[in-house]
């Protein structure tokens, strides 16, 4: 049994998933144990889930698939695999993309600021030390505008607010209630983010390099960019609570 839970959403990325899953069984951790891994497969037709089979064979009992129908969205994804992950009893749970966008290198970096205190810890690409790679300055301008939007909005105090890189400590999303969080696109990243410090845990930003796919397709469209645009908005106004706090108005 491991302490670590990545936990990888996958559509289509039979070009990565095998490369992406030996990488991280490969990891030689200098403190913790080693990584496990869940694939959440929303039902590739490309044949992603044969693949992650074919390399869980290969390194029994770390690498695991939880499959479903079709596309549910990141959300969802993410939030099937935190339960699966706490109730197999993980303590730390990652988020963390198929096609090396995310260096799997940088994994323990974040587990650390996770065993150090933090509730929430981030790879961040705009704290100190933080890049990105091989994105055209339209793309970096967005994202960094994007970032001083949430920032402006929901004081979240946090450079980065839209990373999908992260380690949660499990005591976190047991008091996240992760069954009242509403969005599914990249509002689902700032959204957890928002309920993390909400409910008084502390987010550390881990310096990482964002390096864009080199292969498969971006799952980015417009409507997932309207999604987060508007949600900040909505956020303000949501009842967020502890989990175990009663069901009262």
């Amino acid at each position: 049994m491991s302490d670590s839970l990545v936990i990888i959403p996958t559509y289509n990325e039979k070009e990565n998933i095998t490369r992406m899953l030996d990488t991280v069984m490969a990891l030689e951790p200098k403190r913790g144990m080693p990584f496990h891994v869940l694939v959440v497969d929303d039902g590739s037709p490309d044949g992603t889930g044969d693949l992650v089979r074919e390399a869980a064979t290969r390194h029994a009992g770390r690498i695991h698939l939880l499959e479903r129908s079709g596309k549910l969205g990141l959300g969802t994804a993410y939030i099937a695999g935190f339960k699966w992950g706490l109730e197999k009893g993980y303590s730390y749970l990652f988020e963390m993309d198929a096609d090396f966008s995310h260096n799997p290198k940088d994994l323990e970096r974040l587990r650390e600021a996770c065993m150090d205190g933090a509730g929430v810890a981030v790879g961040s690409r705009y704290t100190k030390g933080g890049a990105v790679s091989n994105w055209p300055w339209h793309r970096i301008a967005m994202s960094y505008g994007a970032s001083l939007y949430v920032n402006t909005i929901l004081r979240l105090g946090v450079k980065d607010p839209t990373a999908g890189f992260k380690c949660y400590r499990a005591e976190t999303l047991r008091t996240i209630r992760l069954e009242h969080i509403h969005f599914v696109g990249y509002a689902f990243q700032i959204e957890m983010k928002y309920n993390a410090k909400q409910l008084g845990y502390s987010i550390a930003e881990v310096p990482i390099t964002f390096v864009d796919r080199e292969l498969g397709t971006s799952k980015m469209s417009l409507n997932i960019f309207r999604e987060a645009f508007l949600g900040v908005l909505q956020m303000r106004r949501f009842d967020i609570r502890p989990a175990d706090a009663p069901n009262t108005p």
